[in-house]
This record gives structure tokens, sequence and C-alpha cells, in this order.
């Protein structure tokens, strides 16, 4: 995998106004997008109400967009050709008209129960990178906190549509896409949010994981995922019993006695791995003679794994969250869905940028062009439709959009098989 700096150098930012046009224009698949967000047409005005902001050229910020079909989405989008795209709730009034409604009345009714793990979160604990920048190293930490959070939402609470998408940077969003969780209120998302964050304090705390007994159910579930992970990650990709500083950040999250003793064996064993052996024979010996629990090798575990999520994001209803298929402008990738089946072959630096995709676009056959032409000149809808769907075919945003496709089908085929219980529930009263 390359480093960050060099991933995306086919991708020049200042193409970005001339690419925009074309990505709305012919690869930006609207279609599915319409239908996500519509959801079945179930609810009324349920995608009239919800609220779009785009971030333009020169980080012109415009909020409370509103539209009424896929088609009026389309046209502005094309007219905008928003840099970035925001998805916000379902509002009680169309946000485009919230300054005409009476103060107060003009509220947040809905929205998908979300979450924002961004890697500058995980500064104290990688070496490899800083600030927005990843590798194959930390990226890593990515990968535990999907598996994470995934069972946890699936298994614990029951969800069954999760939408996780790459940021385009350095993160990943979850979309928890169940009418449960978009009607959560904000004290039930917060309780979620909290069940679901260890990971405590700024940058001034040094031990931010604190473990009581009994370990709760969900904290051994989790260690499980990290158990996995840590050996490569923290000792051999970051190397935190490698170095003196980061050696020093471990046992300061040891008891004082338990250090004094590490700090002698460490003297004569440089190993990091055979360094973590001792820290662990260091916890079974003070786990077998403590009266009270201690487990300070699992909490330096999921201190330097454990997700870490912006709380704040999944707390508000009316919280803003970056739209899939939108573009980084830094880097030029998509915000693309991911599919869990590959996750841990998933590489962000291999994500379609929009230069490579409208690039894949230009070497299309001339004839199919021509083809094109023909449809467009027909004025023909249902042409220029079929146009639009072969025309990311052709390119690597192809399988991303197919996977949006299936998940798409699997909310549609709950919605109808909650309809059908209905019904029958109905029938027999």
């Amino acid at each position: 995998m390359p480093s960050a700096s060099s991933s995306s150098s086919n991708y020049d930012s200042a193409s970005l106004p001339d690419l925009l046009p074309l990505y709305y224009r012919r690869l930006f698949p609207f279609s599915q997008y319409y239908r996500w967000l519509n959801y079945g047409g179930v609810q009324k005005n349920y995608f009239q109400n919800r609220e779009f902001s785009f971030t333009l050229k020169d980080d012109i910020y415009v909020r409370y967009q509103s539209f009424t079909t896929q088609n009026e989405l389309e046209k502005e989008m094309q007219k905008m050709n928003p840099y970035k795209i925001d998805i916000g709730a379902v509002y009680s009034h169309r946000p485009s008209q919230h300054n005409t409604v009476k103060s107060g009345t003009f509220q947040a009714l809905e929205k998908e129960l979300v979450f924002d793990i961004d890697m500058t979160d995980y500064d104290d604990v990688r070496r490899c990178c800083s600030a927005a920048d990843i590798c194959s190293k930390c990226w890593t930490l990515m990968t535990i906190a999907i598996q994470i959070l995934d069972r946890a939402l699936r298994v614990d609470f029951g969800f069954q549509h999760l939408l996780w998408v790459y940021s385009g940077r350095r993160g990943v969003h979850c979309w928890v896409c169940d009418e449960a969780a978009r009607t959560l209120s904000v004290s039930a998302r917060s309780a979620v949010a909290e069940y679901l964050s260890l990971v405590k304090g700024g940058e001034e705390t040094v031990k931010k994981v604190v473990l009581t007994e009994p370990i709760h159910p969900f904290i051994r579930e989790s260690l499980t995922v990290v158990e996995r992970y840590f050996s490569m990650y923290a000792l051999q990709e970051q190397d935190i019993l490698g170095y003196k500083e980061s050696v020093e950040q471990v046992l300061a999250l040891v008891p004082d006695d338990v250090r004094k003793e590490l700090q002698q064996d460490f003297k004569n064993e440089t190993n990091p791995q055979n360094r973590w052996k001792l820290v662990m024979e260091q916890a079974r010996k003070k786990q077998a003679t403590a009266k009270k629990g201690q487990h300070f090798e699992k909490e330096i575990m999921l201190q330097y794994c454990y997700p870490r999520l912006d709380v704040n994001v999944s707390k508000g209803v009316n919280h803003l969250l970056k739209s899939p298929f939108s573009v980084h402008p830094k880097t030029g990738r998509i915000s693309v869905p991911m599919d869990l089946t590959e996750l841990d072959t998933f590489d962000p630096f291999s994500v379609p940028t929009i230069s490579l995709i409208c690039n894949e676009l230009d070497q299309a056959k001339v004839g199919e062009d021509e083809m094109d032409e023909q449809a467009e000149v027909k004025e023909n809808e249902e042409a220029t439709e079929k146009r639009k769907i072969r025309d990311y075919k052709r390119t690597s945003l192809a399988k991303y959009v197919k996977f949006f496709d299936t998940f798409l089908d699997g909310l549609s085929q709950s919605r109808k098989g909650e309809l059908l219980r209905k019904s029958d529930l109905q029938k027999e009263f």
C-alpha cells in the first residue's frame, strides 16, 4: 500500500472545478441515492423534508437545501456542483422553507443513527502518521473499529441495515438505516453512543480505559477482536514496546508496583513480543493475588486499539454527516460504501478518485458515444437514464454502486416483510 502522499498522485485538486460537472452529470448514482433516502416512499414527504447541505468552491456553505423529486435534486446538484455534500435530518417542514415557518415549529424529527470514526482521534496511539495522514499500518484501526461496532449494533441492538462508508480521506462513517434507528430520540442515541464508548478523556488523561468487575459481555466480545490484531498493529507496526518514549507510555498504564518490576525486566529483554509476554505474566500474577480485579493488560490493548467515536455526531438528530458518493476535495477520492465481506483487504488508497473515473469515461468507445448523442437528440428521458447507468458501469465506481444496490435491496425486502407482517396482524383482528 502506498503512502498517503503518493496515493492520489493522479489527482490534482486544481482540476476539481472541471471534473465535478462531468461527475454530477454522468457518474453520480442519483437513482440509487434517491431510492435510499426515499425509503420506499412509505412515509409522506420523507425525502422532501430532508436537509441537504452543500459546500461550494471557496468554502461557501449552503444549508437547508431540500428537494421534491430526484429530478429536482439532480438539476440543483448539476447547477451548483458542490465540493462536498452533507446529509441532515428529516424535518417537520421543508428545510428550504425553514425561514417562513413559525418560530419553534421547525424541528428535526428523524435521521439515521450515525457514527463517525476519524483517524486523528488516534494520534496518541499511532507513530506511523499523524493528523490527516494515513497509511496501511494505522488503517488497521479502522478495520478493528468496524468489526467491533458492526457486531455490537447487529447483535446487541438488533439493527440489520448498516451502511459503512469510507470518508474519502482518513476515516469511516456508519449509517444505521433501520426504521427503529431512524426514529430514536436524542436520549436513546446518546445511550447507544455511551454504551459503545470505552476510551474516555482528552490528551491530558493518561489512562483512558478503566475496566471494572465483572467485565461486561460487550467488552469481552470487543476484546476478542482487539486480541486478533493487537500483536500485528501495536507490537509490530507501531512498535509500542520498542522505543523508550512509547515504552514509558505503556508503563504509565500499569500499577506502580508492577511498573517497577517491568522496568527491571525490560533492561534484560528488548524484544517487543517478549516484553509483552512479561506484561501478560505480571497481569496474571496480579490477578491471582489481588482482591480487586486487575485487568491492566486488557486496558492497554483497548486503549491502543478500541474504536474512538465522535459521540456528538451520533447523539444529535440534526447533526450533518458527509454523504456517500461525495468527493473528498483534498484527495479526490469518492466516499464509497464498503463491503464488509472484503473488510480485511479494503485499501483506502485503491478507492477511485474523481480524476480516475472521469478519465475512464473519456476512454469509452467512440461507437458508444455516438449512441449517447443519438439518445440525447431524442430527448428521451429513459434513454438518458440508461446511458447514465451505462456510464458509471464503465468505470471503477461500478463495484461500489453495485454493492450499494445490494444494500438497498435488503432494505426494500425488509420493508416488504414488515408490510406483510402488519397486514397479517390486521387480518387476525
